[in-house]
């Protein structure tokens, strides 16, 4: 029972909850968490259940999805500040929400904050067939770019060509950082967005073309290299970033507008949200280990 919501607080009855690499990071101690004892998961959708003092954005029985506040998505129930609750419309299911929210948002953040894409730039995408990667890559088309991006498996490479990539590299079979040469003649790439870390690192840097960008956004192999800012120069003049959501949607304004984007791409067709698994929530712990093991594609959520 997590008993009446406070001011500005949000209680939402779960019907879909998503799951990230974020979580299983902040399970084994790669991300910190802010004590114990420490709940994990950071969106979900369902049904208003109950609104605080101040909240007249939503009603009782509406349907809504949350991304963001203090963790504790993996739950029936969910207690949730109002900022980061926002309306469900017709067009997108609770399924898809709770699938698309974290992966959405943070494909936005890379294509249009991290590297704003432009239409003739050329990317690479590591993890392509991840829940970000089908996502992000599906998105850059639209935005007119040429995609390449790196699997482990052919099938997931025909996965990743169906969401949007041009060129697929096969890391196990393939030096990508050669490939990638290859496929652009020897320029390199306008960015690479890279989630992977320690094992793709140093692969990704000298994958860019002369005042590229490179977006380290997560670390699935581990922490990459330290690296000296005076190694950049000789490199091309490269850029080097670790965007963060939180930083990108710090005001409500900022997750608004984000999530009016994300809800415009998704709703009308233009990038489709592919579940490949469904957990009950009971299940949580399967679902961590199959994630980190490979063995899913595309967005992966839990059932209460």
């Amino acid at each position: 029972d997590l008993g009446a919501p406070g001011p500005g607080q949000v209680l939402i009855r779960q019907t879909a909850i998503g799951m990230n690499f974020r979580d299983i990071y902040r399970r084994i101690g790669q991300h910190p968490v802010d004590g114990f004892p420490a709940a994990l998961g950071i969106e979900g959708a369902g049904v208003v259940e109950a609104l605080g003092d101040g909240v007249d954005e939503f009603s009782i029985g509406q349907r809504v999805v949350a991304q963001g506040g203090p963790d504790g998505a993996f739950a029936e129930a969910r207690m949730v500040p109002a900022g980061r609750v926002v309306a469900l419309p017709d067009s997108i299911d609770d399924r898809t929400a709770a699938a698309m929210m974290v992966h959405g948002l943070t494909s936005r953040m890379l294509l249009k904050g991290a590297y704003k894409v432009q239409p003739g730039n050329t990317i690479l995408f590591h993890a392509a067939a991840g829940g970000v990667g089908l996502m992000a890559c599906q998105w850059a088309k639209l935005l007119g770019a040429t995609v390449i991006g790196t699997v482990g498996t052919d099938e997931k490479a025909a996965l990743a060509r169906a969401h949007g990539c041009d060129h697929t590299i096969n890391y196990t079979r393939e030096d990508f950082a050669a490939r990638v040469k290859e496929i652009t003649g020897g320029e390199g790439v306008h960015a690479v967005y890279d989630s992977v870390g320690k094992d793709t690192f140093e692969g990704s840097i000298t994958s860019l073309r002369p005042r590229g960008v490179m977006a380290q956004f997560g670390e699935s192999s581990g922490d990459p290299p330290d690296i000296s800012p005076r190694r950049l120069g000789p490199l091309g003049s490269i850029f080097l970033t670790h965007p963060s959501l939180p930083f990108y949607s710090r005001t409500r304004a900022e997750f608004t507008e984000g999530v009016d984007d994300l809800f415009d791409v998704v709703g009308s067709g233009k990038v489709k949200v592919t579940i490949s698994a469904e957990y009950p929530l009971a299940e949580v712990a399967q679902a961590q280990i199959d994630m980190a093991a490979r063995k899913t594609t595309g967005s992966v959520i839990l059932i209460p």
